[in-house]
């Protein structure tokens, strides 16, 4: 699941979640939601999706799975 692999970037990058919130524009909100098992909005996704740069479906570039 898309949400999973955004969970895990964030566990691994290595940056706390105020600095990811400040990079990517996603709330603290959002962030403490998706690390602690819920879920949230499409736009949020792609947002985060972006930041780690990740996509899904386009030939070339990184696919989420």
């Amino acid at each position: 699941m898309i949400i999973e692999i955004i969970r895990e970037r964030i566990k691994k990058c290595g940056k706390t979640r105020y600095r990811i919130c400040q990079e990517s524009g996603v709330s603290e909100a959002q962030l403490h939601r998706i690390v602690h098992g819920k879920t949230v909005t499409l736009e949020t996704g792609e947002k985060l999706l972006g930041y780690f740069g990740l996509t899904i479906g386009n030939k070339g570039k990184k696919k989420a799975r």
